[in-house]
């Protein structure tokens, strides 16, 4: 077996988180462009598994190493767990997270802190040379904040509050962030999943 890891993404900070996580599986990961994949997949699923998978499944053709991918978002339940599995494309698929981020600062302003729970979620396909398909999901839960802060992270977590750590995702240093964060969580399972597959 091709002793490679293809993460079906091209975001270079998830590919550092995801990196870091599955490090000592002692296997390279590479992005699809490291991997000379470039791809146009359409993500029609109805939940962030069945996107997952969709992704995992196009690559699979292509390659004979183990493929991964995620799809993950955030779910407010004052805007009916908006964006969910659109949170990548929410207001459009090039609007910067800048702007995506005031937008949803804005549907909550006024909300009070009971009413802005939130969480992300991510869900892990995995497709291995022999066929065999894997899914693993992970969730955080918090708050929407009332404000933009912090610099590490990407994506909403500028805006994801965790209230027992008095700060959001993108305060957090890469190490807690992975250790707590949706990602971390289904990743590390897939991982062992992965491990148990070696043996």
């Amino acid at each position: 077996m091709d002793q490679r890891i293809i993460f079906a993404t091209n975001n270079e900070g998830k590919m550092k988180e995801v990196r870091e996580i599955l490090a000592d599986l002692g296997m390279e990961v590479l992005s699809l462009k490291e991997a000379g994949i470039a791809i146009d997949i359409e993500e029609n699923g109805t939940t962030f598994e069945e996107n997952a998978l969709i992704k995992v499944n196009a690559i699979k053709e292509l390659v004979d190493c183990i493929v991964l991918a995620d799809d993950s978002g955030l779910e407010v339940d004052y805007l009916n767990k908006e964006p969910g599995i659109y949170s990548a494309r929410y207001m459009g698929e090039n609007t910067s997270y800048t702007i995506k981020n005031n937008k949803i600062l804005e549907l909550l302003q006024g909300v009070p802190k009971e009413k802005r729970t939130a969480r992300f979620v991510c869900a892990i396909a995995a497709v291995l040379p022999s066929g065999k398909v894997f899914t693993t999901r992970g969730t955080i839960e918090g708050i929407i904040g009332d404000k933009i802060e912090g610099e590490n992270g990407f994506g909403y977590d500028p805006i994801f509050y965790l209230p027992e750590y008095h700060c959001t995702t993108a305060e957090l240093s890469m190490e807690k962030k992975n250790e707590l964060s949706h990602r971390g969580k289904a990743l590390k399972a897939m991982k062992e999943l992965l491990r148990k597959e070696e043996r």
